[in-house]
């Protein structure tokens, strides 16, 4: 997109030798930090006049309280049988989202219809309580809880759908991976057949339920080419707020992406209902003939070919678990 009026939203990475001081002062700032909590610990201990005990971490290094205790073989077999975990408990829909079959929300509406059974009994209630041990079959297939994780983002192109598989054989994104990604992801979110852009899928059921629960308000960018010009009125209008069908909704922030065009406009709005882009400006007498996504939640879709994915990394990935305010609605 012409990127002036939206470029506040695209993360400038770091690189280079800055990249590697700011990590190496990082690292540094963590350690001092570390040392002198233990050292302030130690000095409390001290101050309160308590004696050290066997592998003691706050004992002076060395000393016979540095070493840890023999455990007799009886007391370790209890203690080993006290740390086994026990069997979780979770809701069925919670199940379903761990297994990667989609998110919890959506998960519910499968259960409602009949679509899930547990021990060979069909249930319909979302907050069932299952476990592991439990036998539990989707559209008659035994699903499991996926331990590891996988976080992909794919740069959707047009005339592809985001679901697992079509009646009617059309391209979906998975036919995208293909048989690179052996676990079982589903989309968070999704985009229409003809929106382009930024799609992430997971299997981390609890990451999804955030990201798509509207309490959140995840930030979602999109650049938007109408087939005409936007009126100043009806660019007022869309950051007003308008009332649809299914409640009200406004853009968050609208711009002209390129000064020369009015007809290309770049939105941000948090709303994840259907198809909300396209009704708002349809709402007002607009036809979009090409929506694309560029940012969801922070993440975006620079050195992601159209129609190529990559994983995830592990900054991306801390930054969605932790819900980093950089990618949430700014509120007023």
């Amino acid at each position: 997109m012409s990127k002036k009026a939206f470029e506040k939203y695209i993360a400038k990475p770091v690189s280079g030798a800055k990249k590697k001081e700011m990590l190496r002062q990082q690292k540094k700032a963590s350690k001092a930090l570390e040392k002198a909590e233990e050292e302030n610990a130690r000095k409390e201990k001290l101050a309160k006049g308590k004696q050290y005990k066997r592998n003691d971490p706050f004992a002076p290094r060395g000393t016979k309280y540095d070493q840890p205790k023999p455990v007799p073989p009886v007391q370790k077999e209890k203690k080993e049988a006290i740390e086994k975990p026990v069997d979780e408990l979770m809701p069925l829909n919670k199940f379903l989202a761990h297994a990667g079959i989609c998110g919890r929300r959506e998960a519910a509406a499968l259960i409602k219809e009949g679509y899930v059974s547990v021990n060979g009994v069909i249930k319909d209630e979302p907050g069932f309580k299952v476990s592991e041990k439990d036998q539990i079959h989707f559209k008659g297939k035994k699903i499991f809880i996926q331990k590891n994780n996988v976080y992909i983002l794919i740069n959707k192109p047009k005339d592809t759908i985001t679901t697992r598989k079509d009646p009617q054989n059309r391209r979906t994104v998975f036919d995208i991976m293909g048989d690179a990604i052996p676990e079982r992801v589903f989309p968070v979110g999704r985009l229409d057949r003809n929106t382009t852009g930024v799609l992430l899928l997971t299997n981390d059921g609890e990451l999804a339920q955030k990201l798509t629960h509207p309490s959140f308000e995840i930030k979602k960018v999109y650049e938007v080419k109408l087939d005409k010009p936007l009126t100043k009125k009806d660019f007022e209008t869309i950051l007003s707020g308008i009332h649809l069908e299914d409640g009200f909704v406004k853009a968050d922030a609208l711009g002209y992406t390129d000064t020369k065009d009015k007809s290309v406009i770049g939105i941000e709005i948090h709303s994840g209902r259907n198809r909300i882009v396209r009704r708002l400006f349809e709402r007002l007498g607009y036809q979009v003939k090409n929506l694309d996504r560029v940012m969801f939640a922070n993440l975006t879709k620079k050195n992601v070919d159209r129609g190529k994915w990559r994983f995830l990394n592990e900054k991306e990935i801390r930054l969605l678990k932790y819900m980093n305010q950089s990618f949430l609605r700014e509120t007023k």
